[in-house]
């Protein structure tokens, strides 16, 4: 009686020791038996001396790859005759499909490549199936609609690649996430440009055209269609190039509606015939395919406005020289120099200006208030401006190609001159940083304890603050880490870094001394301040200062004097702000029986 587990189990270890991806995912849970990773070890070993052997008698192999159990159905299927398949399946020991690529100018020696190749696979253990295509051979696979075959090779576990399983990889990942994600709406995925012709390198881009159906929309309008799409196909280039753990071949990725594709057929386009007679469809709803076989036999044939449509072009030659020029002064070199002098401008503390103002406050910002920049500065970006401005208001401007070289000179010196500027601007921002934090600094110091030397505050400090745990022991040192950091950038021994660390520092101790005096002016406040209960359950506060007494209630503010009379907000503020720092003040006796005559019976709330 056959044991069907151990049938399995057996079954299962030989899937496990030859397919690359059952392999890495079985190693990253790490329960493999020890006797199948030993295995799994000298598989990878026989496997990496095929392919230095191979490699070192066919130089010109462009790529190998172990083609996925999967997809080795298929490529079976299309090699074998149906009695040689079935005695294949017989053999309990599954080969490894291997596919091997080599160039097109080497295909006519295929047979003899073939059999020297299956010569050193015959040395080697498990079995290896040998595949020798060409680049022509997995596009044939496309346009004979065999999508799955090249979908094998380009999900193949790569042994070695010159860039095209790599390309093939992104673009069929690429496919399936936009399959995925509206299969509905793409009626086509074709791959075009070197990468297909034969003549990319391996930096190559691989360029990508896919259909969108727009004939069907009924929620929406055909170009917010396109838009949304589009914007989520570029979104899926990054995702794919991931997946594929490519770095190199980056897809690009252009997108036409079905009757844009229709009307540029209509027309003849050019690039739609590059399209058409290049492109390798890796699928295809039927659209892209009767269009390259029209194209083959000779039936899409440009219409006579198309053919005035590009003979025009040729007519258009000196205007588009002109313009190019133009663009170069306009579009380079205004741009070129008009926002780095609006960034200065915004570094200097300012808002960015409109393109028309720069260059004047340019001049009156660094020319005549800073003197920090020469006039002749000035009179570049104003003379490069004025050509914009007068080919705004006449497209007819012609420039000659020595205004350019002038433009381009004198750009290149505004520049530089510019790069300089931003050094002064930001040493002087950092002047002033230094000079601010110490002036903020010591400025609380004397709101506290008084005016005094700088060294008799940092002792009161020391002595008042610190040392009583109001505040961290660590900043007196920085206190005087911050008188020194202002002397050294006196002396130019203070860099940027060292600018902004005593600026952090600084902000430490601003924050808590100014918590600390506002804490000290609400006590102050608090204890001059009297809450009264009257009536049925009324109450209101009696604030006691030097500049008068307060009665608030209802939030209507009243001062008492020799009476009680309505008060305004800022009489109030302002006796408030005085009284901060100050001790309690005292209430005169008489306060209490205006208060009484006002509010009759009442009773201070504890």
């Amino acid at each position: 009686m056959i044991d069907k587990n151990k049938e399995n189990k057996e079954e299962s270890k030989i899937d496990l020791k030859y397919d690359p991806k059952k392999i890495a995912a079985a190693m990253s849970t790490g329960n493999i038996p020890e006797e199948v990773k030993q295995e799994m070890e000298k598989t990878k070993e026989r496997l990496e001396k095929f392919k230095k052997d191979v490699l070192k008698q066919f130089n010109f192999i462009i790529g190998i790859g172990i083609i996925p159990p999967e997809a080795s159905i298929k490529f079976e299927e299309e090699e074998l005759l149906e009695e040689e398949r079935a005695f294949i399946e017989k053999d309990k020991e599954k080969p490894i499909h291997v596919m091997i690529l080599i160039p097109e100018e080497q295909f006519k020696n295929v047979k003899k490549i073939k059999a020297d190749i299956v010569k050193i696979a015959k040395e080697i253990k498990p079995k290896i199936w040998v595949h020798v295509k060409s680049p022509v051979d997995i596009w044939n696979y496309c346009l004979d609609g065999k999508y799955e075959l090249t979908s094998g090779v380009a999900m193949s576990y790569p042994l070695f690649d010159k860039g095209i399983l790599g390309g093939l990889r992104v673009a069929e990942i690429h496919k399936t996430l936009c399959l995925r994600k509206f299969e509905r709406y793409i009626v086509s995925y074709v791959i075009g440009g070197s990468f297909v012709v034969g003549n990319a390198i391996k930096t190559s881009d691989i360029d990508g055209y896919i259909i969108i159906d727009d004939t069907d929309v009924k929620r929406m309008s055909r170009v917010e269609l396109k838009e949304r799409l589009r914007g989520i196909i570029q979104s899926y280039i990054l995702e794919a190039s991931e997946l594929a753990g490519i770095k190199n071949n980056l897809l690009s990725i252009q997108v036409y509606t079905l009757t844009d594709f229709w009307e540029s057929v209509k027309d003849a386009h050019p690039v739609i015939f590059t399209f058409l007679r290049d492109g390798i469809p890796l699928y295809d709803k039927g659209t892209f395919m009767p269009w390259k076989a029209l194209l083959k036999m000779g039936r899409i044939k440009p219409s006579p406005e198309a053919i005035d449509m590009f003979m025009s072009m040729g007519d258009k030659l000196k205007d588009t020289v002109k313009n190019r020029l133009l663009d170069l002064v306009i579009g380079d070199i205004y741009w070129g120099i008009l926002t780095p002098s609006q960034a200065l401008l915004m570094l200097y503390g300012l808002a960015p200006p409109k393109p028309k103002d720069t260059a004047p406050l340019m001049k009156e910002v660094f020319v005549d208030k800073e003197k920090m920049l020469e006039t002749k500065y000035i009179n570049i970006l104003d003379e490069i401006v004025k050509v914009y401005k007068s080919y705004e208001h006449d497209n007819k401007l012609e420039v000659k190609g020595i205004q350019v070289d002038k433009f381009v000179k004198d750009a290149e010196d505004y520049m530089k001159r510019l790069k300089e500027l931003r050094e002064q601007i930001e040493k002087k921002s950092q002047e002033k940083t230094i000079e601010q934090i110490y002036k903020d600094i010591f400025t609380l110091l004397e709101g506290i304890f008084g005016k005094k030397s700088n060294e008799k505050l940092i002792e009161d400090f020391e002595k008042n603050l610190v040392k009583k745990g109001k505040m961290p022991a660590q900043y007196t040192n920085i206190l005087k880490d911050i008188i020194k950091a202002k002397e050294d950038f006196k002396k130019g021994k203070l860099d940027t870094h060292g600018v902004e660390h005593a600026r952090k520092n600084a902000a430490q101790i601003i924050n808590h001394l100014i918590e600390y005096t506002q804490r000290c002016d609400l006590i102050s406040l608090e204890r001059g301040r009297i809450q009264i209960k009257y009536g049925q359950e009324k109450t209101a506060d009696l604030i006691i200062t030097d500049s008068g007494c307060f009665l608030i209630r209802d939030q209507e503010i009243s001062k008492i004097t020799d009476k009680i009379e309505k008060a305004s907000k800022e009489e109030f503020d302002a006796a408030i702000l005085a009284q901060k720092g100050k001790l309690q003040a005292k209430a005169p006796g008489k306060v209490f029986e205006l208060v009484k005559r006002e509010l009759g019976e009442f009773e201070i709330i504890l």
